[in-house]
């Protein structure tokens, strides 16, 4: 079987979209890890099936799927993607707001050009279940064990799990070590997305994050919401940051609680494919 897909990224956070509005998603896990192999496959961060809804208020579903083949419930940089995509498709027209459902819930999207989209995030959740992080009570700050250290982090959900660790520097080598470490801890029960972030100034972030089931990556949407939020919720940023990663910049907006976070940054089309797919497992 030939399968088409679109190649996509949001700063560099590189994604391959199937089109499944017509059939069922076509892979199974195996499949997965053999297309997102950088060498023998397509490549990619995260997969993205962009199917119908199973929530009647929402117009599409987007399903996602990490490059080892897990599934994830959020993406941010992903969620941009897919709405370029579905204008492109001719299903969604610039500047009209539309609700798309993701596995952790749905999320409003409006596309503010053909490659620049806008989206609601929801509300940070900071309560240590919901997340799940492991901890007796909601706190700006929690001490963590990683390596025999104790680094000091923030614990997020934005549809999928984060950790936040405050450096003076991205560059300080602290991160290829606990960044690693911090995605698979025991108290993430579901693993986590690793931010290391660098305040520049009330405005401005920097951040480098390591993705469960993904790894590096030059961009993390969701993690850019989280440091965000995590920063905001101890009062040390404003109510409109840039982030800035690896591969580009977002803008977060986010009033505190009550009020929903939106990031706002491009996406981008790289090419069109057709991928021979692998036998499936039994």
């Amino acid at each position: 079987m030939q399968l088409r897909f679109s190649k996509m990224h949001g700063i560099g956070n590189d994604f391959v979209v199937l089109d499944c509005r017509q059939r069922g998603f076509p892979l199974d896990a195996a499949q997965i890890r053999a297309l997102g192999d950088r060498h023998t496959g397509v490549g990619f961060d995260q997969l993205l099936s962009v199917e119908p809804a199973r929530d009647p208020s929402c117009a599409f579903y987007y399903g996602i799927w990490n490059a080892d083949g897990s599934p994830s419930g959020q993406c941010g940089n992903g969620v941009r993607c897919v709405a370029a995509w579905l204008h492109r498709a001719g299903a969604l027209a610039l500047g009209e707001d539309v609700r798309i459902e993701s596995p952790s819930g749905p999320v409003r999207v409006r596309l503010l050009g053909a490659h620049e989209v806008t989206v609601d995030m929801g509300e940070p959740i900071f309560e240590p279940a919901r997340i799940p992080f492991e901890a007796s009570a909601a706190a700006d700050r929690y001490d963590i064990r990683v390596g025999g250290d104790t680094l000091e982090i923030g614990a997020v959900s934005m549809g999928n799990p984060h950790a936040v660790v405050v450096l003076d520097g991205i560059h300080d080598p602290l991160p290829m070590q606990a960044g690693p470490l911090l995605s698979t801890h025991a108290r993430f029960a579901q693993g986590a997305n690793t931010g290391f972030v660098q305040p520049l100034d009330r405005t401005r972030l920097r951040l480098r994050v390591h993705e469960r089931g993904a790894g590096w990556t030059l961009a993390c949407g969701t993690g850019a919401c989280a440091a965000m939020a995590v920063l905001h919720q101890r009062g040390e940023v404003d109510d409109s940051v840039a982030v800035v990663l690896t591969g580009g910049t977002l803008r977060i907006d986010w009033a505190g609680p009550g009020h929903a976070l939106w990031m706002t940054g491009p996406a981008a089309f790289a090419f069109e494919g057709e991928w021979p797919v692998p036998a499936a497992t039994t």
